[in-house]
């Protein structure tokens, strides 16, 4: 297939990128300010061609003679650009996730073309329990406005056309095998302040979860869903782990490690950041506060319906998963002061959960 694939010098569409020419498929990327496409292990991709995009601008800055010539040379559009950030205004958003989209939309309906939009498993909104592929999305209660972005860029997408289909990853993270990942952003940011000792109190419900999902698992599956297209047609499809870790395990193996410090975990109702320290209250403020939400709600993200139709199921997720994905961030240069796993780490470095009355 010739495919434009949007976001292709992102971390996802990287990877994606990659697997899709060494299945066989002409890639064309969409751009904006990094024109170099890398896989995850950071090669440069062999393309078919490259175009400069804008979310933000009409026509997604494209010439009518560029759009034309898109949309009449390819066979399928991958939608993976989007802005992740959690701090921007609403116009922003509304810009870039749901303008950027339904210019995408119109490029696609230009030369009819099949789209595969990537979206986030988190469009759920704050909830616990079963989210299904097929539930409908929630008119609010989002964490943050990327959330809401997503859902809105959504209900475009399933409006537009019958034939798109929509992928939906959860937290995505390093390489099920190596743990490697090209680029720590996002997440990898709270999660270097916290191993580091630089945040050491997050307010956390006690049975919340975290859905980390490998980047193969993501790009495998997007590459298997492009190649089923037909088939998908009108889908919503997970791309998650299926084995959320449960936060208590996930600040455990940070604090199984030497020099590393697992966090206290405060209950939301007690946590007070006026409390904490007046550097960690800083960055607290500048950074946790964006991802508090997701330590505080429990969804189980299902994925029947991409395994059934790509035939796929995501590695394993558990605590060797863990290890791997630090001890990649250790290798790599990103946590410092420690030497790997401890598996008989000292008491003082266990996740430790204060009583309810409790604050940091």
């Amino acid at each position: 297939m010739r495919i434009f694939l949007t976001g292709a010098a992102g971390l996802i569409g990287g990877e994606l990128a990659q697997r899709l020419v060494a299945r066989g498929h002409a890639v064309t990327a969409g751009v904006h300010l990094n024109r170099e496409v890398r896989d995850n292990t950071g090669a440069l991709v062999p393309l078919a061609g490259l175009a400069t995009i804008d979310l933000a601008a009409p026509a997604l800055g494209l010439t009518k003679t560029n759009a034309a010539v898109i949309a009449t040379s390819h066979d399928l559009i991958i939608h993976c650009a989007a802005t992740v950030r959690f701090d921007l205004a609403d116009a922003d958003y509304q810009a870039i996730n749901v303008g950027g989209t339904a210019a995408v939309l119109a490029l696609a309906a230009r030369g009819d073309l099949p789209l595969l939009h990537v979206s986030t498993a988190y469009v759920c909104g704050i909830r616990d329990g079963p989210v299904g592929e097929h539930d409908p999305l929630p008119a609010g209660g989002f964490a943050n406005g990327y959330e809401a972005s997503k859902a809105a860029a959504e209900a475009l997408v399933a409006a537009a056309s019958p034939s798109h289909v929509i992928a939906r990853p959860s937290i995505v993270v390093g390489d099920s095998r190596t743990g490697a990942i090209r680029s720590f952003d996002t997440t990898y940011a709270l999660f270097k302040l916290i191993a580091e000792g630089r945040i050491r109190h997050l307010p956390a419900c006690a049975g919340a979860t975290l859905d980390f999902v490998p980047i193969d698992h993501v790009a495998g599956g997007l590459v298997a869903l492009a190649e089923a297209m037909p088939r998908a047609a009108g889908g919503r499809y997970h791309l998650v782990s299926g084995a959320p870790i449960a936060v208590g395990e996930w600040a455990a193996a940070i604090g199984a490690y030497p020099h590393f410090t697992a966090p206290v975990l405060v209950d939301p109702g007690s946590f007070d950041p006026a409390a904490l320290p007046p550097a960690e209250r800083r960055l607290f403020a500048r950074v946790a506060a964006r991802y508090a939400s997701y330590f505080q709600r429990n969804p189980r993200f299902d994925d029947t319906q991409l395994r059934a139709i790509t035939g796929l199921a995501c590695p394993p997720t558990g605590a060797a998963f863990m290890r791997r994905l630090i001890d990649h961030s250790i290798g790599a240069g990103f946590l410092h002061g420690a030497t790997g796993h401890a598996d008989s780490a000292p008491p003082t470095g266990r996740a430790r959960r204060t009583p309810t009355s409790a604050r940091p």
